[in-house]
């Protein structure tokens, strides 16, 4: 029965029935003497549960949680961490509406998905919008290394004044680590070989996390210097009256910043151009089996934000600043574990540059050579074309940050809540789920909930320009 059911379907419209066999996670093998039945055409995956876990984790931990800590202080610890489970909730949710559109259509891309739910227009809009938010991302790693490198090397060093040593130079510096490290790993055939060097970037934020952590029990609560400079103490910054508060940990805020720790929670765990990349190369892929890589993920990413706000949060309560290390510097730049976390950071962000590339050029790869085989010269160029304007950008542009302040703002709702809401509505047939179903008006709530969140970004990010101070910290 199930199969007459679904070869109607095939006759009709392509791939439409495919999904009804997917409560038993079957599909149809498309040769007929194929000894493996096939999920899915576009590929077979070879990576292990393990491996994705850590690409995908690697992909999701992004430079927001360098301000975390500032989020907490300014919604209180309870509100934090109900916002916090909150956004993982919904970002799990955006991911299992991303990967049953991909088993209805059977090619996981997401431009593909955005071509069978709204044509040719569709496709490319799915593909401009990755590749506008993942060099948005790539240039934010690469600000990161070019403002914080020079810095560390200079403490190692322990020399204070510069003469304009090359090594100190932060434009040199992001081409040497591009070229000699995030080059030559743009360029592994799958995402799969990743996973070391993603599960070793997670492991450098596992020991930021663990400095935090024993840092709060080695920081007495008012810093040393608040005495001689309250008022160079960033106090005006925050509204905070430092005789007061400084010291006691607020269970709920709300005051002027509150409203701009939303976007920057909401965009914590952005990770959904990696998703279907991830998917495809998955070893024995079914959509259970994917969400399971997702859900792990997005659980593992959300306890260690969760721990690094709170940690951070109370060691130094209402005076952490908007980006967590930059606290910490003001002990004095000679405190070795500082030096080694701030290392950690760095080397953590420049291995999430290469998984964040990748999604880039498949979707320029199904833009442009559609139909073409794998082909080395074609990879190879379009890796060094990417990683060579973001090298242009972030040296040539600094002013390039804001730019990417708007592009996140609409880039980051539209690949969490607002494609994968309509992709669900229009790609799901409405045999299996009429337009009026419960998950199909969940799906697109979800999808105005996305747009709520940019218009409340957008608009932050335009309120700060006008009065001159900039102050939403950067996401993913």
């Amino acid at each position: 029965m199930e199969l007459e059911k679904i070869n109607g379907h095939v006759k009709e419209d392509g791939f439409d029935g495919l999904d009804a066999m997917a409560e038993h996670e079957e599909f149809l093998p498309h040769k007929e003497g194929t000894k493996k039945e096939l999920h899915f055409t576009d590929f077979e995956g070879k990576t292990s549960f393990g491996m994705s876990v850590f690409n995908l984790s690697n992909a999701i931990m992004g430079s927001g949680i360098l301000g975390l800590a500032f989020a907490m202080s300014n919604t209180g610890l309870i509100l934090f961490i109900i916002l916090l489970v909150f956004i993982a909730i919904l970002s799990a949710y955006s991911i299992h509406l991303l990967l049953r559109s991909a088993g209805v259509v059977g090619i996981r891309a997401y431009e593909q998905l955005g071509n069978r739910a709204f044509g040719p227009p569709g496709k490319v809009i799915a593909a401009v919008v990755i590749t506008i938010h993942n060099i948005g991302a790539m240039s934010s790693y690469l600000f990161i290394i070019k403002s914080e490198l020079p810095l560390v090397i200079k403490a190692f060093l322990e020399n204070e004044e510069s003469s304009g040593e090359w090594y100190l130079n932060g434009n040199i510096l992001i081409i040497i680590v591009s070229a000699f490290i995030i080059l030559p790993l743009a360029l592994m055939k799958q995402l799969g070989y990743l996973g070391y060097t993603s599960g070793f970037s997670l492991s450098c934020m596992v020991f930021f996390l663990i400095s935090v952590i024993y840092k709060k029990f080695n920081i007495e609560c008012p810093l040393e210097d608040t005495q001689n400079n309250t008022s160079g103490f960033d106090a005006h910054h925050h509204g905070v009256n430092l005789t007061d508060d400084v010291c006691e940990a607020k269970m709920f805020t709300i005051n002027s910043q509150t409203a701009y720790t939303i976007p920057i929670l909401a965009f914590a765990f952005v990770c959904h151009p990696e998703v279907l990349p991830i998917y495809t190369e998955l070893r024995d892929a079914t959509k259970k089996r994917m969400q399971g890589v997702a859900n792990i993920s997005i659980l593992a990413m959300f306890v260690m934000y969760l721990m690094t706000a709170v940690f951070g949060y109370l060691t130094f309560y209402g005076a952490v600043e908007s980006e967590l290390l930059h606290t910490y510097s003001r002990l004095g730049p000679r405190d070795v574990l500082i030096l080694c976390v701030r290392l950690a950071v760095l080397v953590a962000v420049t291995l999430t540059v290469p998984v964040v590339l990748f999604p880039i050029r498949r979707a320029l790869l199904q833009i442009l050579f559609p139909d073409k085989p794998f082909h080395w010269a074609r990879h190879i160029l379009i890796a060094f074309c990417l990683i060579f304007l973001v090298n242009l950008l972030v040296i040539f542009v600094p002013s390039i940050r804001d730019i990417f302040g708007i592009i996140g703002a609409t880039s980051a709702p539209s690949l969490i809540f607002i494609l994968p809401g309509i992709f669900y509505v229009r790609i799901v047939p409405n045999e299996q789920e009429p337009f009026m179903s419960r998950p199909k008006i969940q799906a697109a709530c979800f999808a105005a909930l996305g747009f709520i969140f940019m218009v409340m970004s957008l608009s932050f990010i335009i309120t700060d320009w006008v009065s001159g101070e900039s102050r939403s910290g950067g996401g993913h």
